[in-house]
């Protein structure tokens, strides 16, 4: 697989070894969030949706600072409701199509994770922090509220007491104690954060990629439905999981006691 590196206006992409590393590239802003790098996100994922050579994702930040440590304050101060909307539903598309993709994500959280950055956290379906991440909503603190997916994500993943506590507060959030309220997977030293992401990142992408966007289908549309309804969307997925030749492999390779060699079909 190519390592190609390049940068756009606040992104940084490359791949190696079937692994995207995205990384948030505005470190003088403490890689704030705006209008451009929302853009730059929905164009980034259309394209990593498309590469067949991308099995797993990595988002981080640059600079040892920060993942993103909110929005452009100076972006946003003077906007009317009609440009905080324009804003709210671009940030949202661009965090959609991150909790959309079938391709897992994984959140390396450097430093700070807040307001908009912590949603881009939880967008992602597994969070790594390094010891010294920091996370919260702080929105409360500038007389408004998350509006990028925050109120309904961090509700689903730490439960309604938590999530609100965290909203209405705005306090910041310690990685270990993010750890313990289940609002991250995994707390590890700053030094080996990118290596910890990557070894993860890794192994996901040595897996079967059919059998990964089923799996992920079934968590995410599973987890807005009713236990019945779930369980049968389960089912289908698990049942598509045989129509590949990847099942073929990996039960074969079971039986013949050896490491599968998956073809992503």
């Amino acid at each position: 697989m190519k390592k190609g590196k390049r940068t756009v206006e606040t992104l940084e992409f490359r791949k190696e070894e079937g692994v995207a590393i995205i990384t948030f590239n505005r470190p003088k802003s403490l890689n704030a969030l705006n209008s451009a790098m929302l853009t730059e996100i929905v164009q980034l994922m259309d394209e990593v949706a498309k590469d067949g050579e991308i099995k797993a994702v990595i988002f981080t930040g640059a600079g040892e600072k920060a993942f993103v440590a909110g929005a452009d304050i100076k972006e946003m101060k003077d906007m009317d409701s009609l440009a905080a909307m324009d804003f709210g539903m671009l940030g949202r598309e661009a965090l959609t199509r991150i909790d959309n993709l079938s391709k897992p994500t994984i959140a390396a959280i450097n430093g700070y994770a807040l307001g908009g950055g912590c949603e881009i956290a939880l967008a992602c379906d597994i969070r790594i922090a390094s010891e010294n991440a920091v996370m919260g909503f702080p929105e409360i603190t500038l007389g408004i509220l998350p509006g990028l997916g925050g109120t309904q994500r961090a509700s689903r993943l730490v439960g309604l007491g938590k999530a609100k506590e965290m909203i209405f507060t705005g306090d910041f959030i310690p990685a270990g104690l993010a750890r313990e309220i289940g609002l991250v997977n995994t707390v590890v030293p700053a030094d080996k954060l990118l290596a910890e992401a990557m070894n993860m990142a890794r192994k996901i992408a040595s897996r079967s990629a059919a059998a990964l966007k089923l799996a992920k289908t079934a968590i995410n549309k599973g987890v807005n439905m009713s236990l019945e309804e779930a369980l049968v969307h389960e089912l289908q997925c698990f049942a598509l999981c045989f129509s590949t030749l990847d099942q073929k492999e990996g039960m074969a390779a079971f039986l013949e006691k050896r490491a599968p060699r998956f073809i992503d079909r």
